[in-house]
């Protein structure tokens, strides 16, 4: 029997889905809609990220690759070919998916033997090397002059509809697997991981593959970001498709809500995004929105230096307390965070409970 929390999380989780789902019929103005489909963009990217930067704890700057390569699949795929309905590029995205996925694989197979600060730097250099590579390899990418894509037959005055629910839809997916990995031996394995990595070897845990699974899952939905982006816009450079700007974007953004949390990359996503895009729109070509951008940032982190969410719980769990000893009686469920990290269970006691369900 599901305990009220639990059964509160999930009208919480249906009621936020639903608003998003009929947001673009209230608001019509292409602007906003466009703002719209980039800040579901950046939540997926941020939350994809969370599982390997938030629940292993393993720092990686390199998911801007993984959003090229989901990019040029898309674009070198559907390049020539004729569209008849538009959504069948869509559909080839579970296959970008995949490939990245792959890709990551044997990526991470190697990225994955350091740690840390040298596990940052390994990645970054990939972020590199794929963005020369866009660069150069112009009988593929067609280089600096760019790559195009056919041009989707939507409605204008609906266009940015169907990449707005795709995202809803891959949002979804992305939040899920954080959900599942939560209360899921993977995930209490990955806590271990990050508290302690030898640790979590003595004790059982099959570190190289916990991290090569997430870090599979979380480039192949960047990747798939990566292609609506690309059908999106319809014509990419290389700059702009492997831009080390996204990566600091999804990580600013995981920061600022709260790693290892499922709504923290969420609600960083919804926070820094609109106001870069709100910002863009009015400041224009300056660039000045990202002063401001880094403003909004830097003041958040300040006030709340382990991010939203865990900021939040820390202040609900306090007040809690503080009705216990005014009281004299808890209340039920008093002591559970409204959205428990990773992280909560001791390591010994989360690993012993893990091998026993498993």
């Amino acid at each position: 029997m599901r305990s009220p929390r639990s059964l509160l999380g999930t009208v919480r989780g249906v009621g936020f889905f639903v608003v998003l789902g009929v947001l673009p019929w209230l608001t019509p103005a292409h602007w906003i809609l466009n703002i719209l489909v980039f800040t579901l963009m950046y939540a997926v990217m941020s939350s994809a990220w969370n599982l390997v930067g938030g629940f292993a704890g393993y720092p990686s700057l390199g998911h801007a690759a993984f959003f090229g390569i989901g990019a040029y699949s898309m674009n070198l795929w559907f390049e020539h070919r004729t569209l008849h309905s538009g959504y069948e590029p869509f559909l080839f995205l579970p296959v970008i998916g995949l490939f990245a996925g792959l890709v990551g694989l044997g990526v991470g197979a190697i990225a994955m033997r350091t740690r840390a600060d040298v596990f940052a730097i390994v990645t970054i250099t990939l972020l590199f090397v794929t963005q020369t590579l866009a660069f150069n390899l112009r009988g593929l990418t067609h280089g600096a002059q760019g790559l195009s894509i056919a041009v989707p037959p939507f409605p204008l005055a609906t266009f940015e509809r169907p990449f707005y629910f795709v995202l809803l839809g891959l949002l979804a997916v992305a939040m899920g697997i954080s959900y599942g990995a939560m209360r899921s031996k993977f995930g209490l394995s990955l806590a271990a991981i990050r508290a302690d990595e030898d640790k979590a070897r003595g004790i059982g845990v099959r570190v190289l593959g916990v991290k090569l699974l997430a870090f599979s899952v979380s480039v192949g939905l960047t990747a798939m970001v990566g292609g609506v982006w690309a059908y999106y816009e319809g014509y990419i450079y290389p700059q702009f498709a492997v831009d080390p700007l996204v990566t600091i974007a999804i990580v600013l953004m995981t920061f600022l809500g709260g790693r290892a949390t499922l709504w923290g990359p969420v609600i960083g996503a919804l926070l820094l995004e609109t106001t870069q895009q709100t910002l863009a729109y009015t400041l224009g070509g300056s660039q000045f929105y990202l002063i401001a951008y880094a403003l909004v940032f830097l003041v958040v982190m300040l006030l709340m230096p382990q991010g939203i969410v865990p900021s939040v719980q820390d202040l609900l769990r306090r007040r809690r307390r503080r009705s216990v000893v005014d009281g004299g009686e808890p209340a039920p469920g008093a002591d559970d965070p409204v959205d428990p990290p990773a992280h909560s269970p001791g390591l010994g006691q989360s690993m012993t409970a893990a091998n026993g369900r498993g």
